[in-house]
């Protein structure tokens, strides 16, 4: 037979597929009617073990596999579009759309917000970039941060979650798993490392550089240009290091910070630009007690814990894809005190006036082990 003619009788089954997937739908949304009009939940476990245990005797043992997955599949797109004949919006959703009508239009031009750091730290940047005139308060961790927001000490929270050439900042990933917050705006801040020391001194008679870690390995290709016996000392962020080298008795000191803190401590910058990629940015979340969404948010966070089995997250994903969302961040964390089980962090990007989204975050609260809903929220660049 030539090849013509097999993709024929392919096409030929596909349109036998095509209709008895239909049909199949159809039935799905009177069994949805029948479970509104019943009150039952559209999602039942027992009948979908059930109904993959069958398919999978039915297709026998070569193509056992193959067939699950295909009615797994299926069985999402069946769940999601009875969802969608229902309109059955969670308690989540609710406050989200109530969130989206009672936040005020513009985003605040002054507040009280909470940084890690310390004059002239990059979180400062940040916060400046996001509101017009912040009344900083530093902390000493981010945990600290976290905790500002909670008590209620600071309306809101900055804090680094990712750097484009040094990845994600796995400890703010590790505290929102203990944390509560809803991430209101986010604002990526470019990097700029600059090497500087006290005012006159060379930079032949630099013997020491302090500066926090991903600093450090952002400007790994300066630091290997020095003489091997310059010593690098890390420390808890950039703007203390500069702090360290001002106030330091020592001139064969030196700090990688930002171009801001040669002015706040009174340095000379040595060496500017000295980070190994020109395009490095830092991206930050404005963090909050409250759920505030504002006008134009196009981005939403999520964490979620998937049951520990196989195929648990491709079954979270294929919701992702039947509803048309872009999934433009995952990050996965080992959960404490849990042996191999793990958070996962999921960065979509959807408008929050787009249906699916409510949809989505409808399917995902009834279906997931643990999950929670970080916000929806627009990004400054």
């Amino acid at each position: 037979m030539e090849l013509s003619e097999l993709r024929n009788e392919i096409d030929s089954i596909d349109r036998q597929l095509v209709e008895l997937f239909k049909k199949r739908m159809n039935v799905a949304s009177d069994v949805a009617e029948y479970k509104r009009q019943n009150n039952m939940k559209v999602l039942d476990p027992s009948r979908e073990r059930a109904l993959l245990s069958k398919v999978g005797e039915l297709a026998g043992e070569e193509f056992s596999d193959q067939t699950r997955i295909l009615y797994s599949t299926i069985l999402d797109l069946s769940r999601s579009y009875q969802h969608k004949k229902l309109n059955a919006n969670s308690d989540l959703a609710n406050q989200m759309i109530s969130a989206v009508e009672n936040t005020e239009r513009i985003f605040p031009e002054s507040a009280v917000v909470a940084c890690q750091g310390m004059e002239g730290a990059y979180s400062q940047q940040a916060a400046e970039k996001l509101f017009r005139t912040p009344s900083i308060m530093f902390f000493a961790n981010f945990e600290n941060v976290f905790s500002a927001i909670e008590s209620g000490m600071c309306r809101y929270g900055v804090l680094p979650i990712e750097n484009s050439t040094a990845g994600s900042v796995k400890q703010i990933y590790d505290l929102m798993i203990s944390h509560k917050f809803k991430i209101v705006r986010s604002v990526r801040i470019k990097i700029d490392h600059n090497l500087m020391a006290k005012k006159g001194v060379k930079l032949s008679e630099i013997k020491e550089i302090f500066s926090h870690e991903q600093a450090i390995n952002q400007c790994s290709e300066f630091l290997a240009t020095l003489p091997k016996d310059v010593k690098i000392t890390r420390v808890e962020n950039t703007a203390t290091a500069a702090r360290m080298v001002s106030e330091s008795e020592r001139r064969d000191v030196a700090s990688l910070s930002s171009r801001s803190c040669a002015a706040e401590y009174n340095l000379s910058v040595l060496a500017s630009s000295v980070q190994d990629n020109g395009n490095n940015h830092t991206r930050f979340i404005c963090i909050s007690n409250e759920l505030e969404i504002y006008p134009g948010a196009d981005r939403t966070s999520l964490m979620i814990v998937t049951p520990h089995k196989p195929g648990a997250l491709y079954k979270m994903l294929s919701k992702f894809n039947a509803l048309g969302i872009n999934l433009v961040k995952l990050e996965s964390r080992p959960l404490p005190d849990r042996d191999f089980e793990f958070m996962f962090y999921f960065d979509l990007e959807v408008s929050v006036y787009s249906e699916k989204l409510a949809q989505l975050l409808s399917e995902l609260e009834q279906e997931c082990d643990e999950f929670t809903y970080l916000g929806s929220y627009l990004e400054v660049i």
